[in-house]
Order: structure tokens, then C-alpha cells, then sequence
């Protein structure tokens, strides 16, 4: 079995097709089935379309298992039951019944225990009206914290993964409360940290706080022999705002049709123009790339960057939506040829699997 961090795209792939995606997809059979015993209509219904719809969160974030292949049996597990507490969630407050921010904030209080190995569970529907999962949840929460307690040195990463997990919980509440209420909370949010952030606008800035890909980061980290406290800070300062921004801008991007037909707020809908979003994504990548220069695993990240635009830009959305069309041929016309492998290879997957 390998056990080296790929440094190649055509190795990155293979190592990802072979010895990956398929515990995912094991992994998400589980979850399916669990899901589909769910008590609660409403609930059952949310847990299984996240699964549905979102499948490939799950499939990018076990990128991170193929830097960590000695260990992917544990960071697979983690990754997808993380990254499926995340997804369930933002169906239950996209499709909210509620608009209640403490509602919002206790079930994302999930997300913060699954990455606390010492804390106990709590009623995270307490404030829903729906709260018959069969214990769903709680097990997802469970199995995250299991897995973390196998990790060689996660006490050095336990700090910054509560941190950005914290962030995130802090934008899922802000984003889904009343619309008349969430830009003004947002930017108040943004402004106790503009001062450590000068170059981001407040929507940048909550888009970033709105990715995992830090936490699987850090994950992985935490299984390395020879972790430490710089290699943790050099992570820190490359993913947040940088990759986890460029991640989530993405994601928005490409979502802003389906967004304004539902009424959900949108951070690339504040560009002032095309030229704008283009100029913007530029800067938050060959940022991304800048900080993951001094990593000693740097091919590996750069794909990841370089990996998020082909995903997204090869995405049938793009497309469909002129605007975003524009800043995608705008993007790519920058790219280096491995964004224009991963770009086709996306395509192909989709085509293969749809």
C-alpha cells in the first residue's frame, strides 16, 4: 500500500478511485440505511437527501485520507460522518420549519461535540419541533468522536478545528435566520473580525468560515508522525481564509441561479460584475497556492486548489447561467494544465456515474 503523499495528479486520482471512494461509498451505504429508519418524516427526508444531493461533498472531502493513507481507514470514517452532520444540517435550516436561531445553534452544537472526544451528547433538537431521529444524529456524533480518539496527536489540533467549527456554526445561524435580519447580523459578525482579515470583504470572509476542507486538514494532521505545533500553524494560516474561502466562493458561484430562485443569500451575488468575481477568485487562489509553497507536501495542496476549480467550473450549472459561464472561461484561461486534468476528469466522473 502506498504510503507517500501523491505529488501527481494521475497518481492523486488513481490512489482516490482505488483505495478511497470506496469505503466512502461503504460509508454512505451505512449512513443511507440508518437515515431510512428515521422516525420523523420531515427528518427522514432531509438526512436522505443530503445524502442524495450532496454526495460529492463527501467524495472531495476524502481527498484528505489519500494524503493519509496509512490511516484512511479512520480519516474516511471521520470525513464522511463530519462532512454528513454538516450536509443533514443545512438541509434541516435551508428547508427550515424554523427560523429560530437558537434552534440553528443547537443542532449545529452537534458539529462542535463530534470534534470534542470528551463531550457528552445533548438534545440537539431541543428548540425543533421535529425530534424523532432514532438517535441518527447522536450516533453520527459518535462515531466522529470514536475515530478522533485514535489519532496519535490530536490535542495539537484540537484548538484550531473548535475554532473553525465554531466559526462555521457562527455562519449557519447568521445566514438562515430571518432575511431581513441575516446581512445586517452577518456584517456585525464580520466586523469583530475585519481587523485581523484587512484583505477580505465581510462576504468573503463569511464564505470561508463556511468549509470543512480545514478541518479535514487538520484531521489528517493529527495522524502524522511527526505533527507539530508549526506544521498545525502553517495549515491554520494556508486553509483559513485562503482554501476554505476559494472553496466555498466556488460553491457559491455556480449556485447562484438555484439561490435566487429560492431566495437564499448568495456571497458571489455581491461581485460588482464578472470582472469583479474573476479578479477575486484570481486572488483568493495564487493566495492559497503563496501559503502552501512552504508545506512539505506543497504538490498536494497545490492539486487540491488547482483540484477545487476544475470540480466546480466543470459543474453543468456553469453552463446554464451566463454570468457564471463568463467567469468560469474568465478562470480557466489563467489555468495551468493540471486545473484543465481535474476540470476533465470531473466532467467525466459526472458522466459516468450520473
Amino acid at each position: 500500500m502506498p504510503q507517500s503523499t501523491p505529488s501527481f495528479p494521475f497518481k492523486l486520482l488513481y490512489w482516490t478511485y482505488r483505495h478511497v471512494f470506496p469505503l466512502v461509498h461503504r460509508e454512505l451505504k451505512n449512513w443511507r440505511s440508518k437515515a431510512e429508519n428515521i422516525p420523523d418524516a420531515e427528518l427522514k427526508k432531509q438526512a436522505i437527501a443530503s445524502m442524495t444531493t450532496k454526495q460529492f461533498h463527501c467524495e472531495g472531502g476524502s481527498i484528505y485520507a489519500v494524503a493519509g493513507m496509512k490511516h484512511r481507514h479512520q480519516l474516511v470514517p471521520l470525513i464522511v460522518a463530519f462532512q454528513t452532520i454538516s450536509d443533514y444540517l443545512d438541509n434541516l435550516c435551508d428547508r427550515s420549519t424554523s427560523l429560530d436561531p437558537h434552534d440553528f445553534r443547537q443542532l449545529h452544537q452537534s458539529m462542535l461535540d463530534a470534534v470534542n472526544p470528551d463531550a457528552p451528547l445533548q438534545d440537539y433538537y431541543k428548540y425543533r419541533q421535529e425530534k424523532e431521529d432514532g438517535g441518527y444524529l447522536s450516533e453520527l456524533v459518535t462515531t466522529c468522536q470514536q475515530q478522533i480518539r485514535q489519532f496519535p496527536h490530536y490535542e495539537l489540533v484540537r484548538e484550531p478545528i473548535m475554532r473553525f467549527v465554531s466559526l462555521y456554526r457562527d455562519l449557519q445561524v447568521h445566514k438562515h435566520v430571518d432575511p431581513k435580519e441575516r446581512e445586517s447580523r452577518l456584517q456585525n459578525w464580520w466586523n469583530t473580525y475585519r481587523k485581523d482579515y484587512p484583505d477580505l470583504r465581510w462576504y468573503e470572509f463569511a464564505a470561508a468560515t463556511g468549509s470543512t476542507l480545514g478541518v479535514f486538514m487538520l484531521f489528517n494532521v493529527a495522524c502524522e508522525s511527526a505533527a507539530n505545533a508549526e506544521r498545525v500553524e502553517q495549515v491554520v494560516q494556508a486553509y483559513f481564509p485562503w482554501v476554505c474561502g476559494l472553496h466555498i466562493l466556488l460553491d457559491y458561484l455556480i449556485d447562484q441561479g438555484e439561490d435566487e430562485v429560492g431566495g437564499d443569500l448568495n456571497f458571489c451575488a455581491y461581485y460588482e460584475n464578472s470582472s469583479d468575481t474573476i479578479e477575486r477568485l484570481q486572488y483568493f487562489r495564487e493566495q492559497a497556492r503563496k501559503q502552501c509553497d512552504s508545506f512539505p507536501d506543497r504538490a498536494f495542496h497545490i492539486m487540491i486548489v488547482e483540484g477545487l476549480l476544475g470540480l466546480y467550473l466543470s459543474d453543468q450549472k456553469v453552463r446554464k447561467q451566463q454570468r457564471v459561464a463568463t467567469v468560469s472561461r474568465g478562470i480557466l484561461k489563467r489555468s495551468r494544465w493540471s486545473t484543465i486534468l481535474f476540470y476533465l476528469n470531473s466532467r467525466l466522473y459526472r458522466f459516468v456515474t450520473n
